[in-house]
């Protein structure tokens, strides 16, 4: 069965940095394009960011870009968020999807698994 498990996440002050982490078993990992969305409370869910399977194409949104970045190690069946440079605004519950991030370009609706979600809180 396929499990995609977060970890990291945290409490942090504005301008801190900190690294997400999301291990997959239970598929071909490096067959997924993968990427990063956020939600908070009564908002819809926000893409973060994307990389397709080989990692040869990135793509943020307009809010990260060139605060976060979206490595991926596929001998290790992981995907990482470093964020950098944390405001308020990024306050939110992350989540690690396994597909709709087809060429870059997200797309909820092709997600095939989701994380379980990790709390980033960022203090002001």
């Amino acid at each position: 069965q396929v499990q995609v498990v977060q970890s990291g996440g945290g409490l942090v002050q504005a301008g801190e940095s900190l690294r997400l982490s999301c291990t997959v078993s239970g598929l071909t990992f490096d067959a997924y394009s993968m990427g990063w969305f956020r939600q908070v409370p009564g908002k819809d869910r926000e893409w973060v960011s994307c990389i397709t399977r080989d990692g040869s194409i990135l793509n943020y949104g307009d809010s990260v870009k060139g605060r976060f970045t979206i490595p991926r190690d596929n001998a290790k069946n992981t995907l990482y968020l470093q964020m950098n440079s944390l405001n308020f605004e990024d306050t939110a519950m992350y989540y690690c999807a396994a597909g709709g991030c087809i060429g870059g370009i997200p797309n909820l609706a092709g997600v095939h698994y989701w994380g379980q979600g990790t709390q980033v809180t960022v203090s002001s």
